[in-house]
């Protein structure tokens, strides 16, 4: 049997953990209609049929683990829209892919009172820890289908976009990546 500890994150602050009983999330509002229908409706589905995996993060005190505060959805990517003067930039030569690997972040949730205080943050820099140490194959990148309401916030997270032109289109979502390559140089120093 394999054994699930890869899957799940613990410190002395939190448990990010892959979720088995949705039923956890009763109760549960980011205030957002999207994400809330989401953990409530999509996510057990979408697991099921291998689209997903969705994790419940959790705060710790004093040997206790609160209900999830928060949720983050992952799945596969790759990023195929570099151009060819950003990829020269990016990458030596021997190096230069079609595609990169990647982890996409397809939905995120943090209870609605606890917005605005790092949680989401404090969630975000845990995955890049996790896929920059523990994750089961190659990933470059972490991605996301950001809604123009949370583009500030993964602004914050030093997410760029995919492409620059983005910044001021009219579409509902807009793609961003993160290079997991820097945050794991700038955490070696």
């Amino acid at each position: 049997m394999i054994s699930p500890a890869r899957t799940k994150f613990e410190d002395d602050d939190c448990v990010l953990e892959p979720v088995e009983d949705f039923s956890i999330f009763d109760g549960f509002s980011c205030g957002d209609d999207d994400l809330d229908d989401f953990i409530k409706n999509d996510a057990q589905p979408h697991q099921e049929k291998l689209l997903t995996v969705t994790y419940a993060y959790r705060l710790k005190k004093d040997g206790q683990v609160s209900v999830p505060i928060a949720f983050v959805s992952l799945s596969n990517d790759a990023i195929r829209s570099f151009t060819t003067s950003r990829k020269k930039k990016k990458f030596p030569p021997q190096k230069r892919y079609n595609e990169f690997p990647a982890v996409k972040i397809c939905r995120l949730g943090t209870h609605a009172a606890l917005q605005g205080k790092g949680v989401g943050t404090h969630l975000v820099t845990v995955l890049k820890q996790i896929f920059i140490s523990a994750n089961r194959t190659g990933c470059r990148f972490m991605t996301v289908d950001a809604y123009k309401s949370a583009l500030s916030f993964y602004e914050r997270n030093d997410f760029n976009y995919v492409q620059p032109k983005d910044r001021s289109g009219s579409d509902k979502t807009v793609s961003l990546y993160f290079d997991l390559l820097r945050f794991k140089d700038e955490n070696l120093k």
